[in-house]
């Protein structure tokens, strides 16, 4: 288990042209914190956390985030905090013509994950 509390997260944010990188930047049996960076037109796809809950704060940019399996989407924007309750269906689409970035806490750790495929 990582013992450092403060951390900087500038430094796990790592930009790609293909799929989005998940960046860990702890993580205890309690949580795992997470570093997205989504370029304009990237997506996160659709999927849930069946054992736990997933909580984003955005720092920067936008997204269509997706609300459930028919890929129903609602606008989120920086600023914004976005839960997703154990088994909620979640993900975003970066629309935007700059980053979308945010942080992640899914909790517990062993929440699980299940890809979501729309109908």
């Amino acid at each position: 288990m990582n013992t450092d509390r403060i951390f900087n997260s500038s430094k796990f944010f790592q930009p790609t042209d293909g799929e989005p990188i998940r960046s860990v930047i702890t993580e205890s049996p309690e949580a795992t914190i997470v570093a997205w960076y989504i370029q304009p037109q990237q997506e996160i796809p659709a999927h849930l956390h069946p054992h736990g809950q997933d909580t984003w704060t955005i720092l920067a940019g936008q997204g269509k985030y997706f609300i459930d399996r028919s890929g129903t989407t609602r606008s989120i924007v920086r600023g914004d905090i976005v839960i997703a309750p154990t088994g909620s269906v979640h993900g975003v689409f970066n629309h935007g013509d700059e980053p979308l970035i945010f942080i992640s806490v899914v909790a517990p750790s062993t929440a699980g994950y299940e890809l979501v495929f729309k109908e």
